[in-house]
């Protein structure tokens, strides 16, 4: 894989910063854009405006030609049944929060939610809404030493009263890629829906919703190389059509009138207002990127640069790296300095193309735990910098 050529493809790393090249490392946040994409943004802008679904002038049909095309796109990278299945969003938390509020609707005083304590505040706080209607409990699966979950708990926490299992696909805080498939099978044999947040998982992993089973994933575009703004529920057909609306108005709906309103087909009864039609259809240009490039080049490289990272940071004294599961994903660290230090940098070797990966200094909002500075460092940077 040549990674000059794919560098060359993000326009931002022609700036320099503090008088050297621009080095990014905060994918978990949100990757950089190659230039492909952003052509399409600015292509979509300059020739193709118009409010999809909406007219029957040549604009608006090309618009909606080429939100539906995305739309098609995402399911078979996802390898869902149909592309009615695909539900676009804000993001991976306003797709958590529809499922939370629309299929949550019918859980009930005493009802029981299993999540993990490597859970993103977004999978947690809007199942923790829900008790503004109902007493609901929150069961928390625990990790073992190394950063696996455990399974064992996990299995002793499902009873009668569980109505959902939530969690994430990879760990954005140890890196950990959970068996997500297993998980998912534990849950069904009880009779419970699963949702994958798959934010972490998308950009570095196979995604096969029908291999693994779960009944709703959701991730987001911006962490795939693609625009803001822009995320994806996919949701098992049959639990969809039983969901009421998550929002009114706009696209979602079939028929109005002030004594009833029905509403519209799947995808669309989930997709009210105007969607944010040309960074949708510009996500589709972000898998082309991700495609082209190949998933399997890009573990390879993550990997590497994840194995020498790691040698490197254990030459630091003092420091304790949290999260060694096998297997894990290249995302990020979970790092403790037991003596306080500003800066923390690590040098890279030639061949790396660069002089310096990152300094992070520990004034800069660092979580403090005691005894210690803790901060994550991703570790995939643009595929290998």
């Amino acid at each position: 894989m040549d990674i000059n050529r794919i560098r060359g493809e993000f326009p931002i790393l022609d700036r320099k910063v503090n008088g050297k090249p621009l080095i990014y490392l905060d994918n978990t946040a949100t990757s950089q854009t190659p230039r492909e994409v952003v052509e399409a943004i600015t292509r979509m802008y300059e020739t193709t405006k118009a409010n999809v679904h909406r007219g029957v002038h040549t604009l608006s049909q090309e618009a909606t030609d080429l939100q539906e095309a995305s739309r098609r796109r995402i399911q078979r990278y996802i390898n869902a049944a149909a592309p009615e299945e695909i539900i676009f969003t804000r993001g991976t938390t306003e797709a958590i929060n529809l499922v939370a509020a629309s299929y949550g609707q019918r859980f009930r005083d005493g009802d029981e939610i299993i999540l993990t304590v490597m859970e993103h505040h977004a999978n947690i706080v809007p199942w923790q809404l829900l008790g503004n209607h109902a007493d609901i409990k929150l069961r928390v699966v625990d990790i073992r030493e190394n950063g696996e979950l455990d399974l064992e708990q996990y299995r002793s926490l499902f009873n009668d009263r569980t109505v959902m299992a939530a969690f994430c696909h990879v760990s954005n805080v140890l890196g950990t890629v959970n068996p997500v498939k297993e998980m998912t099978a534990i849950a069904h044999a009880h009779g419970v829906p699963v949702l994958v947040d798959g934010a972490q998982a998308s950009p570095h992993l196979r995604i096969d919703v029908r291999d693994l089973d779960c009944d709703f994933y959701t991730f987001s575009s911006h962490k795939m190389y693609g625009p803001a703004g822009v995320g994806v529920l996919y949701g098992r057909r049959s639990l969809l059509e039983e969901m009421p609306p998550y929002q009114g108005g706009g696209e979602m709906i079939k028929h109005v009138s002030f004594e009833k309103t029905t509403f519209a087909d799947l995808p669309f009864k989930f997709e009210a207002g105007t969607p944010d039609f040309v960074d949708i259809a510009a996500f589709d240009k972000a898998i082309d990127f991700i495609e082209r490039t190949g998933l399997d080049n890009i573990e390879r490289q993550e990997q590497e640069l994840l194995a020498y990272a790691t040698e490197r940071l254990n030459e630091i004294a003092g420091l304790t790296i949290y999260g060694n599961a096998p297997g894990k994903s290249a995302v990020i660290f979970d790092i403790t300095i037991q003596e306080e230090q500003e800066i923390v940098a690590i040098v890279v070797p030639k061949d790396k193309k660069t002089e310096i990966m990152q300094a992070i200094s520990s004034a800069h909002g660092m979580d403090s735990p005691a005894h210690g500075v803790a901060f994550s460092l991703p570790v995939d940077g643009i595929m290998g910098l």
